[in-house]
Protein backbone atom coordinates (compact mmCIF):
# COMPACT_ATOMS: atom_id res chain seq x y z
CA UNK A 1 0.00 0.00 0.00
CA UNK A 2 2.62 2.38 0.71
CA UNK A 3 4.29 1.68 -2.89
CA UNK A 4 1.04 2.30 -4.41
CA UNK A 5 0.28 5.63 -2.72
CA UNK A 6 3.86 7.11 -3.24
CA UNK A 7 3.46 6.28 -6.72
CA UNK A 8 0.77 8.49 -7.14
CA UNK A 9 1.74 11.27 -4.89
CA UNK A 10 5.14 11.74 -6.18
CA UNK A 11 3.45 13.48 -9.47
CA UNK A 12 1.21 15.32 -7.78
CA UNK A 13 3.51 16.47 -5.58
CA UNK A 14 5.83 17.48 -8.32
CA UNK A 15 3.18 19.06 -10.33
CA UNK A 16 1.47 21.15 -7.27
CA UNK A 17 5.44 22.17 -6.28
CA UNK A 18 5.49 23.42 -10.14
CA UNK A 19 2.65 25.39 -9.55
CA UNK A 20 2.95 26.92 -6.29
CA UNK A 21 6.95 27.87 -7.68
CA UNK A 22 4.95 30.13 -9.51
CA UNK A 23 3.54 31.84 -6.59
CA UNK A 24 7.54 31.77 -5.18
CA UNK A 25 8.59 33.22 -8.07
CA UNK A 26 6.41 36.09 -8.28
CA UNK A 27 7.00 36.36 -4.98
CA UNK A 28 10.85 37.07 -5.49
CA UNK A 29 10.77 38.92 -8.15
CA UNK A 30 8.21 41.73 -6.97
CA UNK A 31 10.84 41.50 -3.80
CA UNK A 32 13.90 42.79 -6.61
CA UNK A 33 11.68 45.69 -6.99
CA UNK A 34 10.01 46.99 -4.33
CA UNK A 35 8.31 46.39 -0.64
CA UNK A 36 5.53 47.59 -2.44
CA UNK A 37 5.27 44.90 -5.15
CA UNK A 38 6.01 42.58 -2.79
CA UNK A 39 2.67 43.42 -0.66
CA UNK A 40 0.21 43.92 -3.49
CA UNK A 41 1.14 40.46 -4.87
CA UNK A 42 0.49 39.31 -1.63
CA UNK A 43 -2.90 41.03 -1.68
CA UNK A 44 -3.97 40.04 -4.68
CA UNK A 45 -2.83 36.30 -5.05
CA UNK A 46 -4.99 36.24 -1.94
CA UNK A 47 -7.72 37.94 -2.98
CA UNK A 48 -7.19 35.73 -6.20
CA UNK A 49 -6.58 32.33 -4.47
CA UNK A 50 -9.42 32.28 -2.25
CA UNK A 51 -11.91 32.86 -5.11
CA UNK A 52 -10.38 30.73 -7.44
CA UNK A 53 -9.97 27.97 -4.89
CA UNK A 54 -13.49 28.19 -3.58
CA UNK A 55 -14.57 27.30 -7.66
CA UNK A 56 -12.12 24.77 -7.92
CA UNK A 57 -13.12 22.55 -4.82
CA UNK A 58 -16.77 22.41 -6.28
CA UNK A 59 -15.03 20.55 -9.47
CA UNK A 60 -12.90 18.58 -7.36
CA UNK A 61 -16.44 16.75 -6.63
CA UNK A 62 -15.64 14.98 -9.78
CA UNK A 63 -12.36 12.55 -8.20
CA UNK A 64 -14.51 10.48 -5.56
CA UNK A 65 -17.32 9.75 -8.48
CA UNK A 66 -14.94 9.09 -11.03
CA UNK A 67 -12.89 7.21 -8.75
CA UNK A 68 -15.31 5.00 -7.50
CA UNK A 69 -16.46 4.64 -10.92
CA UNK A 70 -13.43 3.70 -12.30
CA UNK A 71 -12.54 1.14 -9.50
CA UNK A 72 -15.48 -0.36 -10.62
CA UNK A 73 -14.87 -0.39 -14.31
CA UNK A 74 -17.94 1.75 -15.00
CA UNK A 75 -15.73 3.39 -17.67
CA UNK A 76 -18.69 5.38 -19.31
CA UNK A 77 -19.65 6.54 -16.27
CA UNK A 78 -16.84 8.30 -15.94
CA UNK A 79 -16.58 10.29 -19.33
CA UNK A 80 -20.19 11.30 -18.62
CA UNK A 81 -19.37 13.10 -15.09
CA UNK A 82 -15.90 14.74 -16.35
CA UNK A 83 -18.28 16.04 -19.60
CA UNK A 84 -20.62 17.23 -16.90
CA UNK A 85 -17.93 18.77 -14.88
CA UNK A 86 -16.84 20.73 -17.81
CA UNK A 87 -20.32 22.08 -17.80
CA UNK A 88 -19.95 23.34 -14.53
CA UNK A 89 -16.34 24.45 -14.63
CA UNK A 90 -18.00 27.22 -17.23
CA UNK A 91 -20.67 27.80 -15.06
CA UNK A 92 -18.47 29.03 -12.05
CA UNK A 93 -16.27 30.73 -14.38
CA UNK A 94 -18.85 33.84 -14.54
CA UNK A 95 -19.53 34.70 -10.72
CA UNK A 96 -15.47 33.93 -10.33
CA UNK A 97 -14.91 36.71 -13.37
CA UNK A 98 -17.23 39.25 -12.03
CA UNK A 99 -15.53 38.42 -8.22
CA UNK A 100 -11.55 39.32 -9.49
CA UNK A 101 -13.03 42.34 -11.66
CA UNK A 102 -14.69 43.96 -9.08
CA UNK A 103 -11.56 44.92 -7.16
CA UNK A 104 -13.29 47.91 -5.07
CA UNK A 105 -14.92 46.41 -2.08
CA UNK A 106 -11.44 43.95 -1.45
CA UNK A 107 -9.37 46.67 -1.61
CA UNK A 108 -11.38 49.16 0.36
CA UNK A 109 -11.75 46.53 2.95
CA UNK A 110 -8.11 45.49 3.27
CA UNK A 111 -7.56 49.42 3.41
CA UNK A 112 -3.93 48.66 2.11
CA UNK A 113 -2.03 52.22 1.31
CA UNK A 114 -3.06 53.69 -2.04
CA UNK A 115 0.46 52.45 -3.63
CA UNK A 116 -0.02 48.97 -2.79
CA UNK A 117 -3.52 49.12 -4.07
CA UNK A 118 -2.70 50.36 -7.29
CA UNK A 119 -0.82 47.42 -8.35
CA UNK A 120 -2.95 44.76 -6.80
CA UNK A 121 -5.55 45.97 -9.19
CA UNK A 122 -4.06 45.20 -11.99
CA UNK A 123 -3.11 41.76 -10.58
CA UNK A 124 -6.27 41.08 -9.97
CA UNK A 125 -7.66 42.58 -13.63
CA UNK A 126 -5.21 39.95 -15.31
CA UNK A 127 -5.85 37.40 -13.23
CA UNK A 128 -9.38 37.27 -14.19
CA UNK A 129 -8.43 36.92 -17.71
CA UNK A 130 -7.33 33.36 -17.10
CA UNK A 131 -9.21 32.60 -14.63
CA UNK A 132 -11.86 30.45 -16.92
CA UNK A 133 -8.66 28.31 -18.53
CA UNK A 134 -7.90 27.60 -14.61
CA UNK A 135 -11.15 26.10 -13.92
CA UNK A 136 -11.21 23.98 -16.70
CA UNK A 137 -7.94 22.53 -16.60
CA UNK A 138 -8.67 21.43 -12.60
CA UNK A 139 -11.57 19.30 -14.56
CA UNK A 140 -8.67 17.70 -16.46
CA UNK A 141 -6.33 17.49 -13.12
CA UNK A 142 -9.26 15.92 -11.42
CA UNK A 143 -10.25 13.22 -13.92
CA UNK A 144 -6.44 12.48 -14.10
CA UNK A 145 -5.84 11.87 -10.03
CA UNK A 146 -9.52 9.83 -10.42
CA UNK A 147 -7.95 7.20 -12.59
CA UNK A 148 -4.76 7.87 -10.90
CA UNK A 149 -3.05 8.80 -14.29
CA UNK A 150 -1.47 12.26 -12.99
CA UNK A 151 2.16 12.11 -14.51
CA UNK A 152 0.32 14.56 -17.48
CA UNK A 153 -0.89 17.14 -15.35
CA UNK A 154 3.02 17.12 -13.95
CA UNK A 155 4.30 17.61 -17.05
CA UNK A 156 1.96 20.75 -18.19
CA UNK A 157 2.96 22.37 -14.94
CA UNK A 158 6.16 21.77 -15.04
CA UNK A 159 6.24 23.20 -19.08
CA UNK A 160 4.26 26.25 -17.39
CA UNK A 161 6.80 26.48 -14.82
CA UNK A 162 9.64 27.34 -17.08
CA UNK A 163 8.41 29.48 -19.36
CA UNK A 164 7.27 31.51 -15.86
CA UNK A 165 10.40 33.69 -14.95
CA UNK A 166 10.72 34.66 -18.99
CA UNK A 167 6.91 35.84 -19.13
CA UNK A 168 7.42 37.57 -15.77
CA UNK A 169 10.65 39.28 -16.48
CA UNK A 170 8.77 40.75 -19.98
CA UNK A 171 5.76 41.99 -18.02
CA UNK A 172 7.01 43.31 -14.61
CA UNK A 173 10.58 44.78 -15.45
CA UNK A 174 9.66 45.47 -19.49
CA UNK A 175 11.58 45.56 -23.07
CA UNK A 176 13.23 48.42 -24.03
CA UNK A 177 14.35 48.29 -27.74
CA UNK A 178 18.18 48.83 -28.33
CA UNK A 179 17.39 52.66 -29.10
CA UNK A 180 15.76 53.02 -25.57
CA UNK A 181 12.20 52.63 -26.88
CA UNK A 182 9.78 50.76 -24.58
CA UNK A 183 8.58 47.85 -26.38
CA UNK A 184 6.60 46.27 -23.37
CA UNK A 185 5.78 48.76 -20.81
CA UNK A 186 7.10 47.40 -17.19
CA UNK A 187 4.12 46.88 -15.26
CA UNK A 188 5.69 45.62 -12.16
CA UNK A 189 3.88 43.30 -9.71
CA UNK A 190 0.79 43.71 -12.13
CA UNK A 191 2.86 42.32 -14.80
CA UNK A 192 2.67 38.96 -12.44
CA UNK A 193 -0.96 38.49 -13.06
CA UNK A 194 -0.53 38.38 -16.86
CA UNK A 195 1.77 36.13 -17.57
CA UNK A 196 -0.06 33.90 -14.57
CA UNK A 197 -3.35 34.01 -17.11
CA UNK A 198 -1.00 33.29 -20.51
CA UNK A 199 0.18 30.03 -18.55
CA UNK A 200 -3.40 29.00 -17.15
CA UNK A 201 -4.66 28.98 -20.77
CA UNK A 202 -1.34 27.78 -22.31
CA UNK A 203 -2.17 24.60 -19.68
CA UNK A 204 -5.54 24.29 -20.73
CA UNK A 205 -4.60 24.33 -24.88
CA UNK A 206 -1.95 21.26 -23.53
CA UNK A 207 -4.79 19.29 -21.24
CA UNK A 208 -7.12 19.34 -24.37
CA UNK A 209 -4.43 17.86 -26.85
CA UNK A 210 -3.61 14.97 -23.94
CA UNK A 211 -7.19 14.39 -23.48
CA UNK A 212 -7.77 13.45 -27.65
CA UNK A 213 -4.14 12.42 -28.03
CA UNK A 214 -3.16 10.03 -25.06
CA UNK A 215 -4.22 6.57 -24.81
CA UNK A 216 -4.94 6.40 -21.25
CA UNK A 217 -7.45 9.51 -21.55
CA UNK A 218 -9.01 7.97 -25.27
CA UNK A 219 -10.22 4.79 -23.49
CA UNK A 220 -12.36 6.70 -21.56
CA UNK A 221 -14.33 7.89 -24.73
CA UNK A 222 -14.70 11.37 -23.80
CA UNK A 223 -16.81 13.56 -26.29
CA UNK A 224 -17.66 17.05 -26.37
CA UNK A 225 -20.41 17.69 -23.64
CA UNK A 226 -23.58 17.10 -24.42
CA UNK A 227 -26.66 18.59 -23.24
CA UNK A 228 -26.17 18.94 -19.17
CA UNK A 229 -27.88 16.15 -17.02
CA UNK A 230 -29.33 17.47 -14.02
CA UNK A 231 -29.04 14.44 -12.16
CA UNK A 232 -25.33 14.28 -12.64
CA UNK A 233 -25.00 18.29 -12.24
CA UNK A 234 -26.65 17.72 -8.57
CA UNK A 235 -24.51 15.07 -7.70
CA UNK A 236 -21.29 17.56 -8.40
CA UNK A 237 -22.61 20.41 -6.61
CA UNK A 238 -23.80 18.03 -3.30
CA UNK A 239 -20.46 16.87 -3.07
CA UNK A 240 -18.62 19.69 -4.33
CA UNK A 241 -19.92 22.47 -2.66
CA UNK A 242 -18.53 21.40 0.90
CA UNK A 243 -15.70 20.79 -0.51
CA UNK A 244 -15.76 24.31 -2.25
CA UNK A 245 -16.81 25.65 1.19
CA UNK A 246 -13.98 24.11 3.32
CA UNK A 247 -11.39 25.13 0.47
CA UNK A 248 -12.67 28.47 0.68
CA UNK A 249 -13.02 28.57 4.92
CA UNK A 250 -9.43 27.33 4.74
CA UNK A 251 -7.75 29.65 2.20
CA UNK A 252 -10.13 32.64 3.02
CA UNK A 253 -8.26 32.47 6.78
CA UNK A 254 -5.03 33.23 5.31
CA UNK A 255 -6.91 35.86 2.95
CA UNK A 256 -8.28 37.81 6.19
CA UNK A 257 -5.01 37.34 7.64
CA UNK A 258 -3.43 39.27 4.80
CA UNK A 259 -6.21 41.72 4.74
CA UNK A 260 -5.94 42.68 8.65
CA UNK A 261 -2.39 43.02 8.51
CA UNK A 262 -2.17 44.91 5.41
CA UNK A 263 -3.39 48.00 7.21
CA UNK A 264 -0.33 47.78 9.47
CA UNK A 265 1.92 48.39 6.98
CA UNK A 266 4.30 46.97 3.86
CA UNK A 267 6.48 45.53 5.70
CA UNK A 268 4.26 43.49 7.94
CA UNK A 269 2.54 42.47 4.80
CA UNK A 270 5.01 41.29 2.87
CA UNK A 271 6.74 38.94 6.16
CA UNK A 272 3.63 37.52 6.26
CA UNK A 273 3.32 37.16 2.54
CA UNK A 274 6.63 35.02 3.27
CA UNK A 275 5.18 32.81 6.11
CA UNK A 276 2.48 31.95 3.56
CA UNK A 277 3.91 31.45 0.47
CA UNK A 278 6.29 29.26 2.34
CA UNK A 279 2.83 27.18 4.35
CA UNK A 280 1.47 26.87 0.98
CA UNK A 281 4.36 25.48 -0.78
CA UNK A 282 5.11 22.87 2.14
CA UNK A 283 1.55 21.76 2.02
CA UNK A 284 1.61 20.11 -1.58
CA UNK A 285 3.64 17.40 0.67
CA UNK A 286 0.59 16.21 2.48
CA UNK A 287 -1.82 17.32 -0.10
CA UNK A 288 -0.24 15.16 -2.49
CA UNK A 289 -0.31 12.17 -0.11
CA UNK A 290 -3.58 13.56 0.65
CA UNK A 291 -4.67 13.60 -3.16
CA UNK A 292 -2.91 9.56 -3.48
CA UNK A 293 -5.13 8.24 -0.47
CA UNK A 294 -8.31 9.61 -1.40
CA UNK A 295 -7.95 8.04 -4.90
CA UNK A 296 -7.36 4.65 -3.78
CA UNK A 297 -9.28 4.62 -0.89
CA UNK A 298 -12.50 5.69 -3.23
CA UNK A 299 -11.60 2.77 -6.24
CA UNK A 300 -11.66 0.48 -3.47
CA UNK A 301 -14.58 1.27 -2.03
CA UNK A 302 -15.75 1.28 -6.03
CA UNK A 303 -14.39 -2.17 -6.43
CA UNK A 304 -16.62 -3.14 -3.22
CA UNK A 305 -13.41 -3.74 -0.71
CA UNK A 306 -14.03 -1.72 2.52
CA UNK A 307 -11.42 -2.57 4.30
CA UNK A 308 -8.64 -2.20 1.02
CA UNK A 309 -10.46 1.10 1.65
CA UNK A 310 -9.26 1.31 5.55
CA UNK A 311 -5.82 -0.29 5.17
CA UNK A 312 -5.14 2.52 2.08
CA UNK A 313 -6.97 5.47 4.77
CA UNK A 314 -4.59 4.38 7.57
CA UNK A 315 -1.68 3.75 5.79
CA UNK A 316 -2.35 7.66 4.00
CA UNK A 317 -2.39 9.13 8.15
CA UNK A 318 0.79 7.24 8.86
CA UNK A 319 2.74 8.77 6.02
CA UNK A 320 1.56 12.29 6.60
CA UNK A 321 2.72 12.26 9.78
CA UNK A 322 5.98 10.89 9.27
CA UNK A 323 6.74 13.41 6.38
CA UNK A 324 5.14 16.58 8.02
CA UNK A 325 7.80 16.08 11.04
CA UNK A 326 10.57 15.73 8.61
CA UNK A 327 9.46 19.24 6.65
CA UNK A 328 8.34 21.03 9.91
CA UNK A 329 12.22 20.10 11.00
CA UNK A 330 13.99 21.16 7.44
CA UNK A 331 11.60 24.77 7.91
CA UNK A 332 12.73 25.35 11.96
CA UNK A 333 16.31 24.46 11.12
CA UNK A 334 16.66 26.57 8.19
CA UNK A 335 13.87 29.30 9.08
CA UNK A 336 16.77 32.02 8.26
CA UNK A 337 18.10 30.91 5.44
CA UNK A 338 14.67 30.66 3.96
CA UNK A 339 13.97 34.34 4.68
CA UNK A 340 16.79 35.44 3.34
CA UNK A 341 15.83 33.89 0.15
CA UNK A 342 12.54 35.58 -0.40
CA UNK A 343 13.76 39.43 -0.01
CA UNK A 344 16.85 41.54 0.39
CA UNK A 345 14.70 43.86 2.63
CA UNK A 346 16.16 43.47 6.15
CA UNK A 347 13.06 44.69 7.91
CA UNK A 348 11.10 42.17 5.71
CA UNK A 349 13.51 39.64 6.62
CA UNK A 350 13.39 40.10 10.50
CA UNK A 351 9.77 40.15 10.44
CA UNK A 352 9.43 36.80 8.56
CA UNK A 353 11.48 35.05 10.34
CA UNK A 354 10.08 34.40 13.52
CA UNK A 355 6.41 33.48 11.16
CA UNK A 356 8.87 30.48 9.25
CA UNK A 357 9.53 29.22 12.84
CA UNK A 358 5.58 29.16 13.79
CA UNK A 359 5.18 27.73 10.17
CA UNK A 360 6.72 24.28 11.34
CA UNK A 361 4.59 23.46 14.08
CA UNK A 362 1.39 25.10 11.76
CA UNK A 363 2.54 22.08 9.40
CA UNK A 364 2.26 19.29 11.13
CA UNK A 365 -1.26 19.44 11.80
CA UNK A 366 -1.80 21.05 8.20
CA UNK A 367 -0.93 17.43 7.04
CA UNK A 368 -2.95 15.37 9.39
CA UNK A 369 -6.18 17.17 8.94
CA UNK A 370 -5.39 17.92 4.81
CA UNK A 371 -5.53 13.79 5.09
CA UNK A 372 -8.33 12.74 6.99
CA UNK A 373 -10.50 15.02 4.99
CA UNK A 374 -9.30 13.53 2.04
CA UNK A 375 -10.47 10.23 3.49
CA UNK A 376 -13.74 11.60 4.12
CA UNK A 377 -13.80 12.99 0.80
CA UNK A 378 -13.60 9.73 -0.93
CA UNK A 379 -16.53 8.22 1.01
CA UNK A 380 -18.22 11.02 0.07
CA UNK A 381 -18.66 12.79 2.95
CA UNK A 382 -18.03 16.83 2.93
CA UNK A 383 -20.46 18.38 4.56
CA UNK A 384 -19.16 17.40 8.37
CA UNK A 385 -15.34 18.62 7.49
CA UNK A 386 -16.53 22.24 6.21
CA UNK A 387 -18.71 22.72 9.08
CA UNK A 388 -15.11 21.34 11.24
CA UNK A 389 -13.45 24.07 9.11
CA UNK A 390 -15.91 26.62 9.69
CA UNK A 391 -15.89 26.37 13.66
CA UNK A 392 -11.99 26.25 14.19
CA UNK A 393 -10.15 27.84 11.25
CA UNK A 394 -12.84 31.00 11.27
CA UNK A 395 -13.36 30.62 14.57
CA UNK A 396 -10.49 30.21 16.95
CA UNK A 397 -8.29 30.79 13.71
CA UNK A 398 -9.30 34.32 12.58
CA UNK A 399 -11.31 35.08 15.62
CA UNK A 400 -8.19 33.83 18.08
CA UNK A 401 -5.78 35.93 15.82
CA UNK A 402 -7.63 39.02 15.67
CA UNK A 403 -7.67 39.02 19.66
CA UNK A 404 -4.17 38.13 20.21
CA UNK A 405 -3.01 40.30 17.46
CA UNK A 406 -4.99 43.39 17.88
CA UNK A 407 -6.32 42.96 20.89
CA UNK A 408 -4.09 41.82 23.90
CA UNK A 409 -0.91 42.27 21.66
CA UNK A 410 -1.95 45.80 22.07
CA UNK A 411 -3.24 46.16 25.17
CA UNK A 412 -0.41 44.02 27.47
CA UNK A 413 2.33 44.86 27.16
CA UNK A 414 4.09 41.86 28.80
CA UNK A 415 3.25 39.38 25.80
CA UNK A 416 3.10 42.33 23.06
CA UNK A 417 5.78 41.36 21.66
CA UNK A 418 5.72 37.81 21.41
CA UNK A 419 1.58 38.03 19.71
CA UNK A 420 0.87 41.44 18.50
CA UNK A 421 0.49 41.87 14.47
CA UNK A 422 1.06 38.92 12.50
CA UNK A 423 2.36 36.49 15.05
CA UNK A 424 -0.93 36.73 16.96
CA UNK A 425 -2.87 35.05 13.63
CA UNK A 426 -0.06 32.45 13.08
CA UNK A 427 -0.27 31.21 16.89
CA UNK A 428 -4.07 31.28 16.55
CA UNK A 429 -3.91 29.23 13.15
CA UNK A 430 -1.62 26.15 14.53
CA UNK A 431 -4.11 26.43 17.56
CA UNK A 432 -7.09 25.93 15.71
CA UNK A 433 -5.74 23.27 13.03
CA UNK A 434 -4.78 20.87 15.90
CA UNK A 435 -8.44 21.18 16.86
CA UNK A 436 -9.49 20.66 13.54
CA UNK A 437 -6.99 17.84 13.17
CA UNK A 438 -8.54 15.62 16.29
CA UNK A 439 -12.15 16.52 15.25
CA UNK A 440 -11.55 15.11 11.39
CA UNK A 441 -9.68 12.11 12.81
CA UNK A 442 -12.52 11.66 14.99
CA UNK A 443 -15.14 11.63 12.22
CA UNK A 444 -13.17 9.02 10.73
CA UNK A 445 -12.50 6.82 13.51
CA UNK A 446 -16.29 7.02 13.61
CA UNK A 447 -17.04 6.24 9.56
CA UNK A 448 -14.37 2.92 9.87
CA UNK A 449 -15.85 1.73 13.11
CA UNK A 450 -19.75 2.15 11.83
CA UNK A 451 -18.75 0.96 7.90
CA UNK A 452 -22.26 2.80 6.93
CA UNK A 453 -20.03 4.93 4.24
CA UNK A 454 -22.67 5.67 0.96
CA UNK A 455 -22.10 2.90 -1.57
CA UNK A 456 -20.88 3.40 -4.78
CA UNK A 457 -23.36 4.43 -7.48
Amino acid sequence: MIRDLLRLAWPVFIGQVAVMLNGVIDTVMAGRLSAVDMAAIGLGASIYISIYVGLMGVLLALIPIAAQHFGAGRLDRVAHATSQAVWLAVALSIPGCLALGWTTPWLQFADAPPEVAQVARGYLYATAVGLPAALLFRVFYALSNAIARPKLVMAINLAALALKVPLNALFMYGWVSASGQPIVPAMGGAGAGLATAILQWLSLLLALAAVLAAPTFRQLRIRRPGRPDWTQLGELLRLGLPIGGAYLVEVTSFTFMALFLARLGATVAAAHQVAANLAALAYMVPMALANATSTMVAQSIGAGSRQRAQGYGRTGLLLATGFACMVAAGLWGGRDAIAGAYTTDAAVIAAAVPLVALVAAFHVFDALQTTAAFVLRAYRITALPMLVYLVCLWGLGLGGGWWLAFGVGNSDAAIAGAVAGARGFWIAGGFSLMTATLLMLLIVRGVWRSDRAPSAV
